[in-house]
């Protein structure tokens, strides 16, 4: 029985990068030998095993056959005979079919090595055609490693696979899987270039593809398309360490610019509306949680209305507050404030302009929170009363933090 450290473990080792999981290859061994180890078995569709000890994870070498559509119409082979080659064999990219044997010798039969130093992502073989998660994937590392390029071969066989259908069997979750993982890499714009540069973007967010094209409006940045400027406001909430569900919204802020009319472009009055609805869609197909869906729907509906916070008087910002759930959920409304942020950043020239009055809405909020509801609950006679008094108490507090009364 011969044990290998194999995939991101090894690729991240070989690139001075840190290690975060490792996984393992077991060579000419049972899952009887497995079991008699100490090894508890996990895996479903193939035996995988976590130690007794570390609880990392050994899967026996295995093969894999195409019996089906997607990543789950396959067929696995295990055995004592499988090789280390025909393990290595079936996995995506080069760079991820490296292998080290316990005394540090590596084993490299597909080139991975020499990849990682050119900088390239490139598929192991045409098996690589056999699972359409492996586009999102590839994306994905496109969007991690910012100077690595996808091998032309590769990405000509991505587009393949889309025009041959393969695309078209991903499942939702697989999807949100791969989608999410790439927004929380360094350059997540990387792994939206890629999906459309192979045409899978029109497939896995229609709504999203159709951006591309549909110019910014006039007064804020002409000569960038709406796509562009969501892919740049992305990659500054990616610059600023922000959460999935911000970085997520950012991503959907602007669909309803998508189904502007092309009598209005290049303005895009009503997109808010639009948009909410096709954030709802996607989020649905995509089967998003609650989490995300709740903020993008969230910035979708408002981000308008954030930018034009400035303008607006005390009892406006208050009813705002009010329809944003502010007082009751400030965390998110902060992420909110946060989309909003990476939204006016995401414009060529504007990555290091200060954004005008970024304390307004943390300022108003904190007065607001400020009023003592209990207090106005006990001086009301009527329960009825109760909302209104509470709402003219706050924004009275809103206009003196502020100094803008109505």
């Amino acid at each position: 029985m011969l044990i290998f450290s194999v995939g991101g473990a090894v690729r991240d080792e070989l690139l001075g990068l840190p290690v975060q999981d490792r996984d393992f290859v077991v060579v000419g061994a049972s899952p009887e030998t497995m079991l008699a180890l100490g090894f508890r078995p996990v895996g479903k569709d193939f035996p995988v095993f976590l130690h007794p000890v570390t609880h990392e994870e050994y899967a026996l070498a295995r093969t894999e056959r195409k019996a089906g559509h997607g990543y789950t119409g396959f067929v696995f082979h295990t055995s004592p005979e499988v090789t280390l080659e025909e393990d290595l064999a079936r996995r995506d990219l080069s760079i991820n079919a490296i292998a080290r044997a316990q005394d540090g010798t590596l084993i490299d039969p597909f080139g991975g090595i020499a990849d990682l130093e050119a900088r390239v992502l490139r598929h192991v073989g045409p098996a690589f055609a056999e699972d359409p998660v492996r586009i999102l994937r590839v994306a994905r590392f496109a969007a991690r490693f910012g100077d690595f390029s996808i091998a032309p071969e590769t990405l000509a066989l991505m587009r393949q696979m889309v025009e041959n259908g393969e695309a078209d069997h991903l499942v939702a979750e697989r999807v949100w899987q791969e989608l999410a993982r790439g927004l929380m890499e360094a350059a997540p714009s990387r792994m939206l270039q890629t999906l459309r540069e192979c045409a899978a973007l029109g497939r896995v967010l229609p709504a999203l593809d159709r951006l591309f094209g549909v110019p910014q409006r006039a007064d804020y940045h002409p000569e960038i398309d709406t796509g562009i400027h969501v892919l740049m406001a992305l990659d500054y909430a990616a610059c600023k360490g922000l959460a999935l569900p911000v970085r997520f919204a950012v991503l959907l802020h602007d669909l309803g610019k998508g189904l502007t009319p092309a009598a209005d472009l290049p303005r895009h009055s009503g997109h808010e509306a639009r948009g909410v609805a096709l954030v709802e869609a996607t989020c649905a197909c995509l089967k998003t949680p609650a989490e995300c869906r709740d903020l993008a729907l969230l910035v979708a509906r408002h981000h308008g209305d954030i930018r034009r916070g400035p303008e607006m008087r005390a009892a406006t910002i208050m009813r705002l507050l009010e329809k944003t759930d502010a007082l009751r959920r400030p965390q998110r409304f902060f992420q909110l404030l946060q989309a909003c942020d990476c939204d006016f950043h995401g414009r060529l020239g504007w990555e290091n302009k200060p954004a005008p009055a970024p304390e307004l809405f943390p300022s108003a909020l904190a007065a607001a929170r400020s009023v003592d509801a209990a207090a106005i609950a006990r001086a009301c006679d009527s329960k009825e009363d109760i909302p209104g008094r509470l709402h003219a108490a706050r924004a009275a507090a809103v206009a003196a933090r502020l100094g803008n009364g109505e």
